[in-house]
């Protein structure tokens, strides 16, 4: 039983610390698990960064609990600074480099959301997470843009906002502008919603988790009751309906649509079948040609967000 605010806190980045842990632990195709790594980057830095995570996550579900308790805006939740905080830790306690940027972006939210519905003594309910959600997306500020910014600078990644037509992460006149034209992070995402699907998540209210990913989840494990099996069909539903953006980045979008009708396919196979396993174990193969450049990391960072509502709702592994 949950007694005060921190023990409500706790909970909640419990939760979300629990799902980055399973999904970083099972087979996803072309993305490091406990059987698969790559040459720089290993499955004991995704461990590492759940651990180094945990007070970002804590700091916001505390934010949206305050939000409630204190009659606060939602403008004053400061997410940039709490997603550069937990970028800062990943960094330090891991030498794998990128591990969790698109996950942080989603499982932040996320946090605050439970704290602040939580708060208001309700279900962590689809709704009211979606609910509150929105709100607080769309409550960002430029000062949140500039956090986010220099979180996305340190954690390095396969380029986030790297090749943006406008307001480029790497461009240093950007963050003078978003500044002197006060543009949120909201507004950031906007603009890179159409080539990112993370940003896309947060610009079309967690769409991708809720309406695609969420069901499928629950209604494969009720018939599959194994959370491995669960999350990799789950893992290949997603794919095979949104291509993967980071593979467009890196790659082209010709081949990351390719890749998920390989997903497709593999599907409508099924994995209960020796052609489906031998299906996903090629398409594994594939993905990691080229010094893993098809890597769907983007599909594995929505995987988190899944599992995380999931977990917040009261599923056990």
């Amino acid at each position: 039983m949950l007694q005060d605010k921190g023990d409500t806190a706790q909970y909640i980045s419990s939760c979300l610390q629990l799902a980055i842990l399973l999904e970083a632990s099972v087979h996803k195709p072309g993305n490091v698990s406990r059987m698969r790594d790559f040459s720089t980057t290993r499955y004991e830095h995704f461990l590492a960064s759940a651990v180094a995570v945990e007070p970002s996550f804590r700091l916001a579900a505390q934010r949206g609990l305050w939000v409630v308790k204190s009659q606060r805006s939602f403008d004053e939740i400061s997410i940039g600074e709490i997603i550069k905080g937990a970028v800062c830790r990943i960094k330090y306690w891991q030498k794998g480099g990128n591990t969790m940027l698109g996950t942080t972006f989603l499982l932040c939210p996320i946090a605050v959301a439970a704290g602040v519905t939580l708060a208001e003594g309700k279900k962590l309910s689809n709704s009211q997470l979606r609910k509150n959600l929105k709100q607080i997306v769309e409550s960002t500020t430029s000062q949140d843009s500039v956090a986010a910014f220099n979180a996305i600078k340190m954690a390095e990644p396969g380029g986030l906002f790297g090749k943006a037509p406008k307001l480029d992460v790497y461009d240093p006149n950007s963050q003078r502008r978003i500044m002197e034209e006060n543009i949120t992070l909201y507004d950031i995402f906007r603009i890179s919603a159409p080539y990112d699907s993370i940003s896309k998540e947060w610009v079309e209210n967690y769409r991708i988790t809720f309406e695609i990913g969420l069901p499928y989840f629950a209604e494969t494990l009720r018939k599959t009751r194994s959370l491995n099996m669960a999350t990799t069909l789950t893992f290949l539903r997603i794919l095979s309906a949104v291509p993967d953006t980071l593979i467009s980045r890196k790659a082209g979008s010709a081949k990351a649509e390719e890749i998920s009708q390989a997903a497709a396919r593999i599907l409508r196979k099924g994995l209960q079948k020796p052609t489906g396993r031998k299906q996903l174990a090629n398409l594994d193969m594939k993905l990691r040609q080229n010094s893993n450049q098809y890597n769907p990391g983007t599909t594995a960072d929505i995987i988190a967000a899944v599992l995380a509502i999931n977990i917040l709702k009261g599923y056990r592994p």
